[in-house]
């Protein structure tokens, strides 16, 4: 049922009309409001809908992000389209936390599992994010990371480990690339290297 020729059951036809004037409709107050067009059925619901699910304020979730197991989420979030949120394993996230689209975060892995024929079990560790902090598109934070309060994960990292407030991360494995400092309303991103 797909583009302009679409054919549908005669007895369907009344209700695909319908859908197509809804479609057309919300995607019309989409870009009025917000001057984007998105995927259809992220202007079915309500992005803050989904934040409230999950007991979050002023938390905003897009029905494309997908979260399972234990995820605790934190007030003032931002999940944008196609984040994968993994609480297998635990996952622990902060207040005013943004994670770009694409992101992926993950509790669990099965790669020894994989390797020897399912004789090693999954293994599961749990992720921490902390208050303040952005996620870079496309970034994979791996089962046991933790980052600090106030950090920043470039886009396309790959983070393990454990990395401690205000700091910048970045590249494949992630490593400290500089320091986010703030002062009063001002931040300043210093990364190493000198600029």
């Amino acid at each position: 049922m797909k583009g302009k020729g679409a054919k549908v059951d005669k007895e369907l036809q009344p209700l695909w009309e319908s859908l197509k004037r809804l479609h057309y409709q919300l995607r019309e107050q989409t870009r009025s409001k917000y001057n984007r067009v998105n995927p259809f059925i992220e202007d079915l619901f309500e992005w803050e809908e989904k934040g409230r699910y999950f007991g979050c304020k002023n938390t905003r979730i897009y029905d494309s992000a997908t979260v399972i197991g234990n995820v605790k989420l934190g007030d003032g979030c931002w999940v944008g389209p196609f984040v994968m949120l993994d609480g297998t394993g635990g996952l622990s996230i902060g207040n005013n936390v943004d994670f770009s689209t694409g992101v992926k975060v993950f509790s669990h892995d099965t790669v020894k599992r994989a390797l020897t024929g399912s004789k090693h079990p999954i293994e599961f560790a749990p992720v921490r994010i902390g208050n303040n902090c952005f996620i870079g598109t496309d970034a994979v934070i791996l089962k046991g990371a933790r980052l600090g309060d106030r950090c920043v994960v470039a886009a396309n990292s790959l983070v393990s480990g454990r990395f401690p407030a205000n700091t910048i991360v970045g590249g494949v494995p992630a490593k400290k690339i500089g320091m986010v400092i703030i002062k009063g309303k001002d931040v300043h991103l210093k990364y190493s290297g000198g600029k």
